[in-house]
């Protein structure tokens, strides 16, 4: 059988002639010899299926290159002889498009998987390492983390609010972000020095107040009080605590005075009772801890020690919910945990690591660091040996000379302390007692998360002495180095600048900060730092975060507007241009920085930061469609409002609500499908306002278009609607917060206002003459040339070139503007 082209098929009552290529071996140049083989090919027909005949061979090898695009019978036919040609032994890639079985009948190819690229890992700042640590689970996906909670004796401030509002962030990015399976721990310690001495000065000045002192027994009283007072003022040598007893009693003496007054000139009963009112309330911390060092010790119903926390863990659970932080999964509080805390201790001593003394027992911080399997001090080693953080680490109640003498080393710590009077116990092995500080922790946390967790936080501050002695006395019971994985702390919180403490009454509690600014303003804040470094809270603070989530909140409003366009259900599906194409180039981007941002430590500023960048885009994109009159691509933009949503609300926390797209419209208690439920009529109210305002404009009706736009500027803002008017375009429709509305109406009045107050002062300036510019300055001239041009100063000195050069340069100035004010007179404008 003669030589023919794979298998011809007859669509014809005729069979194709074989396959005859001597004629393009007479062809020497390869561009004419394609396009002739192109030309003999267009009649020709073949199909897939058989090897390549020894003609089709032959004829393959005369190219050196596949024919050009133009030519598609011969690149068809060159592209099929190339998949079809038997490989040779030398000719084995391991990814080739020639793939034939035994039988000669073309097969799948392997199949080549794509070489990727390296996906980011986790990484967390480990304060253990003091580095950025890839985060590793101990078991799998399971991730146990207990975190320090309050101490409950007063209200929470945002200090409070720093550490827990940005471990909840934390936390809902390993949850939800990156779908860890997180078992959050927190403690409640509702027995502690702070709380102890809090609740006897609060019970002995309701007592002291029951017995309604007269005015000149409360003057004494607190003469007698400022005596002990005056002398820790003199012995105290920290700078901001000196500064604040300092105030204190600035305070008091400024009180002081007008009673001792009134008392000495026997003024009238009213006088004297409202001056004493006044020195008792000024006075009331001093002499409530006074009477606290004269009367505490006879304290001694448990109970009173148990109001105080009990009412401030009230509030602080109400403060977290207004923040919108999720509450632990497992809340442990001391006061319920005392037998475990017990056993924890007496475990501690049998393994050779704790002693007791009078009644107390202590961590012998040597034996520990001797042993090899372990280390004390592992946070902040440096520190050992810091009397002053000791001891504030023992508690006001724990550290007089007898207590301090008890210990073998003075870097040892209370693990049970005996209660001395006035003080709240319970039993033990040692006798009447109550838990050391450090120890709360470490029995809770040991009793839900067993010998090791992976994540424990908790303020800066506390690394030393509170989380080292956790991280020692932990050790020492479970016997092992690595009772937690990666520690995370958060940075401090100052106030304008200046370091912000509870004990210091320096602080702003987490209502007075809600009555100011939002918990998303609040949160956004937060947001727009690194969760591990100092964060000041001050009003450039929160301008920033304010601005932030109206630049967001914006872009939510706008993507909205367009989505309630209405369309039928293939209208909401639009051809990708360039435009369109480039967006969403920089949305994929966007969302793989705001990834990398997050796995390097949870780096949430920097994730903003990209996604500020993401909404610009966005915005420059719907402002480019606005300008040549044609219609954004709706799924693209709701596709990255959907995801910004996405990752505010579920990713950060700072949305609430079930709204799919944007922030939440009217607060707290109304309707959560409130913008559904209105928008409608207010679409019909815009365009019943669009219609008339085009009637008012054909026939010139001056008085609807004012009308109009005091329903737009005036009544609508008072009900949380903005419209805006677009040239060519339909009024769009926005639901806002009323408050916000309201506040842009004041901004937007004042900037006229300010605007007509220059144009008015610019005129008023353009009416003067040139001539008579100077001649009101005789203070400073007084020679003026013809043209009321100055030549000597008050003094008759004539002025200087310089000073000439000068004014004249003001002078022509001036003359421009008068010129222009004639011009304007003239035209009648």
């Amino acid at each position: 059988m003669s030589a023919r082209l794979c298998v011809y098929v007859c669509l014809c009552p005729f069979v194709f002639p074989a396959f005859d290529y001597g004629f393009l071996l007479h062809i020497s140049e390869e561009a004419l010899r394609v396009e002739a083989l192109n030309e003999y090919l267009s009649s020709r027909s073949y199909l897939a299926g058989y090897g390549p005949s020894q003609a089709d061979a032959e004829a393959f090898a005369l190219l050196s290159r596949p024919p050009p695009e133009r030519h598609v019978h011969a690149l068809r036919w060159y592209k099929h002889i190339a998949a079809l040609k038997p490989q040779t032994n030398d000719q084995a890639p391991e990814c080739s498009n020639d793939h034939f079985s035994a039988k000669g009948k073309r097969v799948q190819p392997p199949w080549c998987p794509p070489e990727g690229t390296d996906i980011s890992k986790l990484r967390l700042y480990n304060s253990l390492t003091r580095t950025k640590e890839v985060f590793v689970p101990q078991k799998g996906n399971r991730v146990l983390w207990y975190c320090c909670g309050p101490t409950v004796y007063d209200a929470s401030h945002m200090g409070h609010a720093r550490s827990y509002i940005s471990f909840d962030i934390l936390r809902r990015i390993l949850k939800d972000y990156f779908k860890y399976d997180v078992f959050y721990c927190m403690n409640i310690t509702d027995i502690d020095d702070k709380i102890i001495k809090r609740a006897r000065q609060n019970y002995v000045m309701e007592q002291y107040r029951e017995k309604k002192p007269s005015p000149s027994q409360i003057l004494q009283d607190v003469l007698t009080a400022r005596t002990p007072f005056k002398a820790k003022l003199a012995e105290t040598t920290d700078p901001d605590k000196k500064q604040m007893l300092e105030r204190l009693d600035v305070a008091v003496e400024a009180a002081l005075g007008p009673l001792q007054v009134a008392v000495q000139s026997s003024a009238a009963g009213d006088t004297l009772q409202n001056q004493a009112q006044v020195l008792l309330e000024e006075a009331k911390d001093l002499l409530s801890d006074w009477l606290d060092s004269q009367f505490g010790s006879q304290v001694t119903e448990n109970s009173i020690f148990s109001l105080l926390p009990k009412y401030w863990e009230g509030e602080y659970h109400k403060d977290m919910e207004a923040l919108n932080v999720l509450p632990p999964d497992v809340l442990t509080w001391v006061s319920e945990y005392v037998p475990e805390i017990v056993a924890f201790v007496r475990r501690i001593v049998d393994n050779g690591y704790g002693y007791e003394s009078n009644g107390s027992v202590y961590f012998d911080t040597a034996k520990f660091d001797s042993c090899p399997a372990h280390s004390y001090a592992k946070l902040v080693p440096e520190a050992v040996g810091d009397q002053k953080a000791l001891q504030e680490g023992e508690g006001d109640l724990s550290i007089s000379a007898d207590r301090l003498s008890e210990k073998r080393s003075q870097n040892d710590f209370a693990l049970w302390k005996a209660s001395k009077p006035g003080e709240p116990s319970w039993d033990s092995p040692w006798g009447k007692g109550r838990p050391g500080w450090h120890i709360e922790c470490s029995a809770m946390a040991g009793s839900i998360l067993g010998q090791s967790m992976d994540i424990h936080g908790g303020g800066f501050d506390l690394r030393f002495p509170h989380h080292d002695n956790e991280l020692a006395q932990s050790e020492a019971y479970f016997e092992n180095d690595h009772w937690v994985r990666y520690f995370l702390h958060t940075g401090h919180l100052t106030i304008a600048g200046c370091k912000m403490s509870k004990s210091l009454k320096n602080f702003i509690t987490i209502k007075d900060a809600l009555a100011k600014h939002t918990a998303r303003q609040l949160r956004l804040a937060f947001l727009m730092h690194s969760w591990k470094d100092t964060l000041d809270y001050s009003n450039n603070t929160m301008e920033s975060a304010i601005q932030y989530e109206r630049f967001i909140n914006e872009f939510f409003l706008n993507v909205k507007d367009i989505l309630r366009s209405p369309t039928d259900i293939t209208g909401q599906f639009e051809k990708w241009e360039a435009e369109e194409i480039e967006l969403n180039k920089s949305f994929y981007e966007k969302k793989t920085s705001v990834h990398e941002a997050l796995c390097d430590n949870i780096d949430t500023r920097s994730a903003l930061e990209e996604i500020r960048a993401l909404v610009g885009q966005s915005n420059t994109y719907m402002a480019a469609r606005r300008s040549a009159k044609l219609p954004p691509n709706r799924m693209l933009l709701q596709s990255i409002a959907l995801y910004l949503t996405e990752m505010l609300k579920v990713t950060f926390g700072a949305i609430e609500g079930a709204e799919p797209i944007g922030f939440p419209v009217g607060g707290n208690g109304q309707d959560s499908d409130l913008e559904n439920t209105v928008m409608p009529y207010l679409s019909v109210l815009s365009d019943f306002r669009e219609d008339v305002r085009k009637i008012a404009r054909e026939k010139k009706v001056t008085e609807l278009l004012r009308l109009c736009d005091e329903l737009r500027d005036d009544i609508l803002p008072e009900l949380g609607v903005r419209l805006e008017d677009r040239d060519g375009l339909p009024t769009s429709v926005k639901l806002m917060d009323k408050e916000t509305l309201l506040k842009e109406r004041e901004e937007k009045k004042k900037v006229i206002a300010e605007s007509i107050y220059l144009a008015m002062a610019k005129l008023a300036k353009m009416k003067v003459k040139p001539s008579e510019m100077f001649r009101s300055e005789t203070d400073k001239y007084s020679i003026f040339d013809e043209m009321g041009f100055p030549t000597h100063d008050a003094e008759g000195k004539e002025l200087s070139k310089g000073l000439t050069k000068k004014l004249r340069k003001l002078y022509e100035a001036q003359e421009k503007l008068y010129n222009e004010y004639l011009q304007s007179t003239q035209n009648g404008s």
